[in-house]
């Protein structure tokens, strides 16, 4: 469910663990991914791998918006994190494409 910036301020003021959609709902679209990935390979992943390979994408979103967040001096702010990590990321495929 939607959260409303009043309630985000009053979670991130009083220390609740406030993680934004864009990070949370990564491990649904991670698991379309992988499945796309198994499907074109032709492989058969079993439930264990598949659930190995999505806790390791999570845990490195989840330490990219950590890291972000104390860069830039938000220390556990996951929502500032999230934000800049996802920027991060942007640039760094910009880069990549010579757009940048």
């Amino acid at each position: 469910m939607p959260t409303t910036n009043e309630a985000i301020d009053y979670l991130l003021q009083n220390d609740i663990l406030y993680l934004p959609g864009k990070a949370a709902n990564a491990g649904g679209v991670a698991i379309s991914a992988l499945e796309m990935s198994q499907n074109s390979m032709r492989l058969n992943w079993s439930f264990s791998d598949l659930d190995e390979r999505l806790q390791h994408i999570m845990e490195n979103i989840y330490e990219n918006i950590l890291l972000a967040s104390q860069k830039y001096g938000y220390d556990h702010n996951y929502l500032i994190g999230a934000n800049i990590a996802g920027f991060k990321r942007l640039e760094e495929a910009m880069n990549a494409q010579g757009i940048v």
